[in-house]
């Protein structure tokens, strides 16, 4: 008689699964506000949005994963940064809209499913949604012997939010002469990552834990570096000052992602010598022979989120993030 087959003989733990659940609930119930009204394990999360303080509330979703920034989380054995990023990069995709985040699911799809590893992402994702006041109300694993090469795993993340329809930020009221205000960045975020792994692991032969002239860590953190939430940053502003644009720098680069908020006609100019490029992107460059215009269109460049505001409304909008702690810069012009 031939023996028997069991799912586990295919590949897929099941216990392993139940393991993980176990480690990750108290982690997801530590991001649960008043509107969460299902614990994990349900088919679907119910959520309840305070509605009190809206005459006509939108709701402002996005999905978005993090890239081959795995790839250097995978090199380093580090897993809960990218939980953060993920969480960050998808309010910042709302924010740019005007949005408060409400709640975020996630999914992991992996070869062999690690307890220990779910729960390490899991930490990071709790961590950025307790930050973003946001709940993280589900999500899945899935466990696909065989599709993933060994060790590794992808990501992605939704997010809705919300906000009032009058208070939506769309671009449209953009003219020429609008002044783009900058946020510094934390470093790559989450986009450019084939072509920083290129550069250093391949072309210059680094490993992950050299020390680069420059840098106050080893590459791989500095790699790892978290991309940054700006909901703090921008949350007071959101009532306070007639943003007519903003735009999250993400691939694509500064030029490609805030001209996708402009209207029809109008373009930007851009100073690139009002603000310092930080190191990590001129050691990309320099050991990469990167020119100008692919550093442009490929990363950041150390500015991760852009306003566009009316000529006479800058002074005061950066006077107020100054004073916040930031350090903003005027980086060009809508023409």
């Amino acid at each position: 008689m031939n023996k028997s087959i069991r799912y586990e003989d295919a590949g897929v733990n099941i216990a392993a699964g139940e393991e993980a659940v176990r480690r990750i609930r108290h982690l997801a119930r530590s991001t649960f506000g008043p509107g969460v009204l299902t614990d994990l394990g349900r088919f679907g999360g119910f959520f309840q949005p305070d509605l009190s303080r809206y005459r006509e509330p939108v709701l402002v979703s996005s999905i978005d994963g993090v890239g081959t920034k795995l790839k250097v989380a995978f090199l380093m054995n580090r897993h809960d940064t990218v939980g953060e990023d993920l969480v960050n990069h998808c309010v910042n995709d709302i924010l740019a809209g005007g949005a408060r985040p409400l709640f975020f699911l996630d999914y992991i799809g992996t070869g062999v499913l690690r307890p220990e590893t779910v729960e390490e992402l899991i930490r990071g994702m709790a961590a950025g949604c307790r930050n973003a006041g946001c709940a993280l109300i589900g999500g899945e694993m899935a466990e696909m012997p065989g599709f993933y090469q060994a060790g590794e795993y992808d990501l992605a993340g939704c997010i809705v939010g919300i906000v009032e329809k009058s208070r939506v930020i769309n671009g449209e009221t953009i003219q020429k002469g609008d002044v783009l205000i900058g946020l510094p960045s934390s470093g790559l975020h989450t986009n450019g990552y084939s072509l920083a792994r290129k550069v250093l692991f391949e072309a210059a032969g680094f490993d992950v834990h050299a020390r680069l002239t420059g840098l106050e860590r080893p590459v791989g953190e500095e790699l790892l570096a978290v991309h940054r939430c700006y909901l703090p940053a921008v949350d007071p502003l959101l009532d306070d000052f007639p943003i007519r644009g903003m735009a999250h720098i993400t691939g694509g680069g500064i030029v490609g992602n805030t001209s996708r908020i402009l209207p029809e006609g109008l373009g930007l100019s851009i100073d690139w010598d009002s603000w310092t490029i930080p190191t990590i992107f001129r050691l990309i460059q320099e050991h990469g022979n990167v020119s100008d215009e692919e550093m442009r269109k490929s990363f950041n460049l150390g500015i991760g989120l852009i306003f566009i505001v009316r000529p006479g409304d800058a002074d005061a909008l950066i006077s107020r993030l100054e004073s916040g702690g930031e350090n903003p810069c005027v980086a060009g012009e809508v023409v």
